[in-house]
């Protein structure tokens, strides 16, 4: 297990000064396998609020008209499935096989998640006793230059050979535009080595909510 708070703590000790009731806003973000989401799950077992930017791209795949209607007119109606639904599994096919066409759906859907994570901090923040922290998983939390819209940030890694003995789809493509470990753990304020049990994942959270909540106070 590794626990290590790193200079830019800075940050954190700046939002818990602030007058504001906002909780702390935490990223997690790592390699692909690494474990992410189950780190998530952990957190919210520790009393933090959750959100998964995976879970918002579903739901906009699901549910939004003018997502679900840019799809269509780049990709045609093939794309639904029987019931009327955007066909994941199409999607991931198109986009992992052609990079500009995974380029095109990125900048398609991030903004819509980003507004709809930042609005779940806002809506925490208005409770009557708001959690004392948040976290967000990011999976591209650094390419895409979001960690400044966060008060820490969390790296989850874990060797190549683990992180691809615990993924059905090819990695090395999805994976070639993406920072390296080394560059991620060295900017993030937390960081742990995920090769273990889930009781070693489930402590280093518990260790790190404790951490930040007693910022929080």
């Amino acid at each position: 297990m590794r626990l290590r708070p790193s200079p830019k703590q800075t940050r954190t000790s700046k939002a818990a000064t602030s007058p504001s009731r906002k909780p702390l806003a935490v990223a997690v973000t790592g390699g692909i396998g690494a474990g992410k989401s189950e780190a998530l799950k952990a957190f919210a077992r520790h009393g933090a609020a959750v959100i998964s930017s995976d879970e918002i791209v579903h739901e906009l795949l699901r549910s939004d008209p003018e997502v679900q209607g840019a799809l269509r007119e780049r990709w045609g109606e093939s794309l639904l499935g029987p019931d009327g639904a955007v066909d994941r599994e199409a999607v991931a096919r198109i986009v992992f096989a052609d990079r500009r066409e995974l380029q095109w759906l990125e900048a398609l859907l991030h903004p819509r998640v980003v507004t709809i994570y930042l609005r779940w901090r806002e809506k925490l923040a208005e409770l009557p006793d708001p959690p004392a922290v948040c976290v967000t998983e990011v999976p591209l939390l650094y390419e895409v230059g979001g960690e400044e819209r966060f008060d820490a940030v969390v790296v989850v890694t874990a060797s190549p050979e683990v992180r691809i003995s615990r993924q059905f789809r090819p990695m090395q493509d999805r994976e070639q535009r993406l920072l390296s470990d080394e560059d991620k753990l060295a900017r993030a304020d937390f960081s742990f080595v995920n090769e273990g049990s889930l009781e070693e994942l489930d402590a280093f959270v518990a260790d790190v909510v404790g951490r930040l909540s007693s910022e929080a106070r």
